[in-house]
């Protein structure tokens, strides 16, 4: 049962203009997200909404009803660049730890081919800034944007460190 492309349009439709999903990393039994939202509010809606979008599609995938997605989360807002660098690369190669997939340089039940902060680019789903059709948009904050690169581009070959 091929869940993946049912995740992705629920990330997808979940976009709006004050809860956005920057990044994602779709593993076996758990998603982890990067996400901007202009406010506590507006994080709590967007992240309610997502998480019915997600369990709605899934259940569609699956041919079920019922309960999809445990209550449990794990919500941390990044203050630093740094923490914003890490946090990216564990989301984007967290596959690496997991070892579930065939090894590549990037994941491609991720946000990885769209990101365009990857110091080599091969494999990469597009050029430039053209997002359109992508199941993330482009940040918003300063962190999320330009900040993290200060401390250097993503590589593909680099490993996730352990959860944040």
């Amino acid at each position: 049962m091929e869940v993946f492309p049912a995740v992705v349009a629920a990330l997808r439709a979940s976009q709006g203009a004050r809860f956005r999903v920057v990044h994602f990393s779709v593993q076996d039994n758990h998603v982890h997200l990067l996400v901007e939202a202009d406010d506590s509010a507006a994080l709590c809606k967007g992240a309610r909404s997502l998480g019915v979008r997600l369990a709605r599609a899934i259940n569609r995938a699956c041919g079920r009803k019922g309960r999809v997605l445990d209550d449990r989360y794990h919500a941390r807002a990044l203050r630093t660049p740094r923490e914003v660098r890490f946090a990216l690369a564990y989301v984007l190669f967290n596959f690496k730890k997991h070892q579930v997939r065939v090894p590549s340089r990037l994941d491609p039940c991720s946000s990885a081919p769209w990101c365009d902060g990857l110091r080599d680019r091969r494999g990469a789903a597009l050029d430039g800034d053209a997002l359109e059709g992508a199941p993330v948009v482009s940040a918003r904050t300063w962190l999320a944007r330009v900040g993290w690169r200060r401390h250097g581009l993503l590589s593909p070959d680099e490993a996730p460190a352990q959860g944040p």
